[in-house]
């Protein structure tokens, strides 16, 4: 960047938060404290909806001011408690997806700004949401509107599963089992943007800091796009800059590296 960022999104699960400890690194916790003493915002930018982030992240966020929230994989922002974009899945579109994947046996979650619904307990489940240490209990009925699907299955079945989607929709892998289904032109940028537009704000203005494949339109829609140093290949090729691991202080030495921290 030519110029320092006035706002920075982070994703939370292996950026902020890594998996493997559950725990916000000291490091990170100061370097959001600097950054709030030098007037720029911090934003969290993750798949997760709203319901389901983790206590350590929202503490953090109380601690450092932070009240921006892009969520759902962009499907949902928020500022001061405010909705900024709530974008939902045609409804047609959300029971033909999941028709079709009952058919093949797989298992699937709907996923709402407040809710996520797991009809049926599956053990693909279990590893792909145990892993991120989210709670869930099977058997409740699909919410009214979803703004995301959930599905599980591992690469063997992909091509099937994927091939029998609607048009409209498109799919991102996170874990071993467990995949996003949203709208084609749904991302974290699309939240961003959003975000942007209320605070007057220009692509150029932000950075953002990511792991995964979902974090890939984030890392290109914004000035100065930061892989952590775990990051997915896709995402290192995407990426204007890559520093350290999440769990090797990698949020602050990338903002030392790239000048914001002063």
């Amino acid at each position: 960047m030519t110029r320092p960022p006035k706002i920075i999104f982070f994703d939370i699960d292996d950026t902020l938060l890594p998996k493997r400890s559950g725990r916000i690194p000291d490091s990170t916790r100061q370097a959001l404290a600097r950054l709030k003493q030098q007037g720029i915002a911090a934003a969290v930018a993750t798949g997760r909806p709203p319901c389901l982030i983790p206590a350590p992240v929202r503490e953090l966020m109380a601690a450092t001011g932070s009240d921006i929230l892009v969520a759902i994989n962009g499907q949902y922002a928020e500022r001061g408690g405010k909705v900024l974009a709530e974008h939902t899945l045609p409804a047609a579109d959300t029971a033909t997806a999941a028709a079709h994947l009952d058919r093949l046996g797989i298992a699937c979650a709907f996923v709402a700004p407040h809710r996520v619904a797991v009809p049926r307990d599956d053990p693909r489940i279990r590893a792909a949401l145990g892993a991120l240490a989210i709670p869930y209990r099977a058997g409740d009925p699909a919410p009214d509107t979803v703004c995301q699907l959930l599905a599980f299955y591992g690469q063997e079945q992909a091509a099937e599963a994927e091939a029998g989607l609607p048009h409209g929709l498109r799919v991102t892998r996170w874990h071993e089992y467990g995949v996003d289904i949203l709208a084609a032109e749904g991302s974290k940028a699309r939240g961003i943007q959003a975000v942007l537009d209320s605070l007057g704000l220009t692509p150029a203005d932000a950075m953002a800091f990511g792991d995964g494949p979902n974090d890939i339109e984030m890392l290109r829609a914004v000035g100065c796009g930061v892989a952590m140093g775990n990051a997915c290949p896709e995402l290192k090729a995407a990426a204007h800059h890559t520093c350290p691991s999440a769990a090797e202080d990698g949020i602050l030495r990338g903002l030392t590296e790239l000048g914001v921290l002063s």
